[in-house]
């Protein structure tokens, strides 16, 4: 699917983007299996109300009942009944470095995973496919580890300050600087979390009299930023230029509800990669509408900075497009550069801003010391500047290791998310039985990877996902192919029909448009 025919040459390379349709029997069958397991839950809490199962959830006292109630049973259903019963395919404990292969403590629980016992043996050397360790920079040898290890020696592993009062070190500085010339752009800020950074700063940015139009699949950060800011948030249909553009017209033409008065800053918020669908963000479209509607631009590059783009500069390089063009650059050092924090780049206004208004500058602890080594010295591995190509080699090994594993797993049969370039891999799994099955079968197979159901995706959406790293060998997908495949036969995931159909000519649904208005 080539992309730069439909968009006017706004693409300079092809954009091939797909969702396999869910099939019919498959979507009822996982409705019906969400009906069984409620049904029974229902069983089970009528059981556990007269005693006749043992309660082993949090519970008021009875001295407590006549006050208001500080666990809703209702709220806690879901967990209860579904969650619990497969809650051993998550939080399970890693006692090595989450590198291409792990180490993991086995646990077991003899009452239904509502409690774990240790047994105290280690499984060893199990191949890693759910850490966001993109270009293997998660490792406790090498160049970033020794620098490291010296400014530990140095400066000690907290600071204690934040960065207005006795926080702001040399090491900060040069970080910042560092950033802002990987970025492109004129001036960065440091942060000491990533999830902060989106929610502490997206109300510095905007507030009442505002309006942010958010992708429908923004992170969880994102959305609590905006919520913080007291600005007048519309959604649009994830990667949808026309629910974008719709909005847009509306926000211009009638301006803010029942005053009419032009709103103060309309604010579009985006991801590069999302990560639970494994979809990039279709940026030129995203500039042309912020070009032609006068608004600004909030970029999150969580997953795709490190990730994408021929030297690793994330999806505006990706689409060959001028960091000018996006006013608020964000991302976070968590994924590809193995380390902690977050950053913000743009315009030294912008950032001179942020140092007085932010809420994580003002008041949140400055970034660790060794830490901020690890970012640097990674950070001058992919840019060549430690003298050697290493980190060139690791953001093309990552790019070739994410066509590989797509295009084989789509050759199996099974239904494959996003781009083809992301290396973020959803794979569909649909029913919830079939969620904790699969975590399960994987680790028997000693592979790890991650699982997620609802509600973090849709009730009918249920998926394994997977995060390619340049750390992985071919030899190490080869054995995670061969056993996905071997899995897939035996829980029946090999759904695809290969009846693709492109993001881009997904229809807009009316209705949600009308809904957000409302």
């Amino acid at each position: 699917i080539n992309h730069i025919v439909h968009n006017g040459g706004l693409y300079k390379r092809p954009f091939n983007e797909a969702f396999e349709e869910t099939p019919m029997l498959v979507a009822v069958l996982t409705y019906v299996g969400y009906g069984v397991l409620t049904l029974f839950g229902y069983l089970r809490d009528f059981m556990r109300q007269w005693k006749i199962e043992k309660c082993q959830n949090a519970t008021e006292r009875e001295e407590q009942k006549d006050f208001v109630p500080l666990y809703q049973d209702f709220e806690n259903f879901y967990n209860r009944n579904l969650y619990t019963r497969i809650r051993d395919s998550w939080n399970r404990p890693i006692c090595s470095v989450p590198g291409a292969k792990v180490d993991m403590m086995e646990r077991v629980s003899h009452d239904y995973n509502w409690t774990f016992t240790y047994t105290g043996r280690v499984i060893k050397d199990i191949i890693n496919m759910g850490s966001y360790n993109y270009l293997g920079f998660a490792q406790k040898t090498g160049t970033c580890q020794e620098a490291a290890d010296k400014v530990l020696s140095q400066y000690g592993a907290g600071v204690c300050s934040t960065r207005q009062e006795m926080g702001n070190l040399d090491k900060h500085e040069e970080l910042e600087k560092l950033v802002a010339r990987f970025l492109g752009v004129e001036s960065a800020m440091a942060y000491g979390m990533g999830f902060a950074t989106n929610s502490m700063n997206i109300p510095a940015l905007v507030g009442k009299g505002c309006l942010i139009l958010s992708d429908e699949l923004n992170h969880a950060s994102l959305v609590l930023g905006a919520r913080l800011s007291g600005a007048t948030i519309r959604i649009f249909k994830h990667n949808n230029m026309q629910s974008l553009e719709k909005l847009l017209k509306d926000a211009i033409v009638h301006g803010q509800p029942r005053t009419r008065r032009p709103w103060k800053k309309i604010l579009i918020l985006v991801e590069g990669i999302y990560s639970m669908e494994g979809s990039i963000v279709r940026l030129p479209e995203v500039i042309a509408l912020k070009k032609k509607y006068k608004s600004y631009l909030y970029l999150d590059e969580a997953h795709s900075i490190g990730a994408l783009g021929p030297s690793g500069r994330g999806v505006v390089e990706y689409f060959g497009l001028s960091p000018e063009d996006v006013d608020v650059m964000m991302g976070t050092f968590t994924k590809s550069f193995g380390a902690a924090g977050g950053y913000i780049g743009g315009k030294k206004e912008l950032i001179d801003y942020l140092r007085t208004y932010s809420h994580s500058a003002v008041y949140a602890t400055s970034l660790s010391p060794p830490v901020v080594e690890q970012i640097i010295t990674s950070m001058k591995c992919i840019m060549g500047e430690d003298g050697t190509t290493v980190g060139e080699a690791r953001v093309q090994q990552l790019a070739e290791n994410t066509r590989y594993f797509r295009r084989r797993l789509k050759e199996m049969g099974f239904i494959i998310y996003g781009n083809e370039d992301s290396p973020v891999v959803p794979l569909m799994l649909y029913m919830p039985a079939k969620i904790g099955a699969f975590g399960r079968e994987m680790l028997k197979r000693n592979i790890g990877v991650v699982v997620v159901g609802f509600p973090a995706t849709p009730i009918i959406e249920s998926r394994a996902r997977f995060c390619l790293s340049a750390a992985h060998t071919k030899e190490m997908l080869d054995t995670a192919l061969k056993e996905i495949n071997e899995v897939g036969d035996l829980l029946q995931l090999k759904y695809s029909r290969h009846r693709l159909v492109p993001l881009l000519d997904r229809p807009f649904d009316e209705t949600t448009y009308e809904e957000t208005e409302d």
